[in-house]
């Protein structure tokens, strides 16, 4: 199968077997104006298997969803068909808004402009507490 080249955009390279329609999703890579392509179990050196996901523009990305999400994606920029940029992401030490607390006690509840915030407390078990209740985070 091939995928054509793309001119300016963005590659997300490296995701998790399985997560690429995830990330399409939570993105709101349907919405846009643009080719989007997605390659589901493609063959990976490092992984084995490995999700991709081709857009065809430059669009602005919250990195740390995408760390949130799955930590082992490589962001790549493509300009004039050139690798312009990449980026290696990791978990982020906090994440704001991308997740709500759980707990019907928590502060957030009751004070509605309040950003739901979670502090990364153990990378191993990629587990997020909030930082007002230290209630764990919910899995996405």
């Amino acid at each position: 199968m091939i995928i054509g080249q793309i001119k300016n955009g963005i590659v997300l390279d490296h995701i998790t077997a399985g997560r690429g329609m995830d990330i399409y999703n939570i993105l709101g890579l349907g919405e846009l104006d643009c080719t989007v392509a997605m390659i589901k179990n493609a063959d990976s050196v490092k992984k084995g298997k490995k999700d991709i996901i081709k857009v065809g523009k430059v669009i602005d990305l919250d990195f740390d969803v995408l760390g949130y999400i799955d930590p082992g994606i490589t962001v790549n920029i493509i300009e004039d068909g050139k690798l312009a940029k990449r980026e290696h992401l990791s978990l982020p030490e906090t994440v704001r808004d991308i997740i709500r607390c759980k707990n019907p006690r928590c502060i957030t509840s009751t004070e509605q402009e309040l950003r739901h915030e979670f502090r990364l407390v153990n990378p191993e078990r990629k587990l997020y507490r909030c930082i007002y209740c230290e209630s764990e985070a919910p899995k996405l």
